[in-house]
């Protein structure tokens, strides 16, 4: 495998928008180098990924540069890239204003300025438009990438001004290859992280390196799979809310600390130390932006349980069909043949829906616990025509 190769080798099953961005980043496709680009796909399909390694192939002055300052661009501390991204709900649109100033600086040492936004699907009108005249004219060696899940989640006057590059869901054989050679996990474990994870990279990786991550997402199937009655349902949602809580906090508890530590330490101040009161404000503004990461990834993982919930359904409308199809969610089969049984395919289209309406409630910031009580209930209190006859 040549250079080249190994540096896009994470992109996996993306051959299409590897061969396009390999070509533009070259010196013979400088030509058909866009000055903004829109890299779209379904959650778990490498895009913000694929952009940093696109941020490094701009910026490297060789191909034999690229990873380099690939280690400096993903840990943003490369000179030449800017990184709009939010750990809330939305880009604030002082951030926007911050790195819009930022991007008619010309390069310090790479061939390009990179300004990447993680997140655009995350920018409200208002900050949209505070980019809106970088993106229709930049200078010409800096270049706009943008990260979504599709065009529709911009505004079309920022998605008109890019060029789409459209990702695919890799295959769970590539998944589980790449956990085998980059993260070294056992052959049969990396395939089983793919398919619990439908083929999302980041989820499959967690999944095989996380026993706690493995433990969760079977509680959460155990306990949507043992709803019999309201009450069931009601302690479901309590149950489902802590376990996205306890989620949330796996993520988040370290970085906080680290992320004070550092503080500390940028500040000269001994860890322990009391703190000044002149520089407390930044210390305020720190847990302001923690509280914020932590409110958005439980949110983030009443998502994950969604996605969780949607497998499972997925699975109970093969069997209840008789696809003849291998499930998700093999080590369940017992459980999901006996509510095909009871609810069959029209009751699992209802809750389909049901999920579907969740997720949209989530979105206009509803209240989580009311989000999963709301749909735990709904399970139970659907139409009577979508309900098999038992007798």
């Amino acid at each position: 495998m040549h250079t080249v190769d190994r540096f896009w080798s994470e992109a996996v099953g993306q051959e299409a928008a590897i061969e396009t961005l390999e070509h533009v980043t070259s010196p013979e496709g400088a030509s058909d180098l866009a000055h903004a680009w829109l890299i779209t796909g379904p959650p778990g399909s490498g895009r913000s990924n694929l952009a940093y390694r696109f941020a490094a192939a701009l910026i490297a002055r060789t191909p034999d540069e690229r990873e380099e300052v690939y280690r400096q661009v993903r840990a943003h501390t490369h000179p030449d890239l800017e990184v709009l991204t939010t750990e809330g709900s939305i880009i604030k649109i002082d951030d926007a204003r911050h790195v819009a100033s930022r991007s008619n600086y010309a390069p310090t040492n790479g061939r390009f300025r990179v300004i990447l936004a993680e997140d655009a699907d995350r920018l409200p009108e208002r900050t949209s438009n505070t980019i809106l005249k970088e993106l229709e004219e930049p200078p010409a060696t800096t270049v706009w990438v943008l990260c979504a899940p599709s065009e529709a989640d911009l505004l079309p006057t920022i998605s008109s001004r890019a060029r789409s590059l459209r990702l695919v869901t890799p295959t769970q054989e590539a998944v589980a290859q790449l956990l085998e050679e980059r993260d070294n996990i056992a052959p049969d474990e990396a395939a089983r992280a793919a398919r619990l994870a439908q083929s999302h990279i980041g989820m499959a990786k967690k999944l095989a390196t996380d026993a706690e991550a493995r433990e969760r997402r079977e509680d959460t199937l155990r306990t949507v799979l043992a709803i019999g009655s309201l009450s069931d349902a009601m302690r479901a949602a309590g149950r489902l809310a802590k376990l996205a809580e306890a989620d949330a906090q796996a993520l988040t508890e370290s970085r906080d600390e680290k992320e004070r530590e550092e503080l500390l330490r940028n500040l000269g101040l001994a860890p322990g130390a009391a703190i000044p009161m002149k520089l407390r404000a930044q210390f305020r503004e720190l847990e302001d932006d923690q509280k914020r990461r932590a409110k958005r990834s439980v949110t983030d993982g009443i998502d994950r349980i969604l996605t969780d919930i949607g497998s499972v359904l997925r699975d109970t409308a093969l069997v209840a069909l008789d696809a003849q199809q291998p499930l998700i969610n093999e080590e369940f089969r017992t459980q999901i043949e006996a509510l095909a049984a009871s609810i069959g395919a029209e009751g699992v289209l209802y809750r389909l829906d049901r999920v579907a309406a969740a997720r949209e409630q989530l979105l206009r910031n509803v209240s989580a616990a009311l989000v999963l009580e709301s749909l735990m209930a709904s399970f139970l209190l659907e139409a009577p025509h979508h309900r098999k006859d038992r007798a």
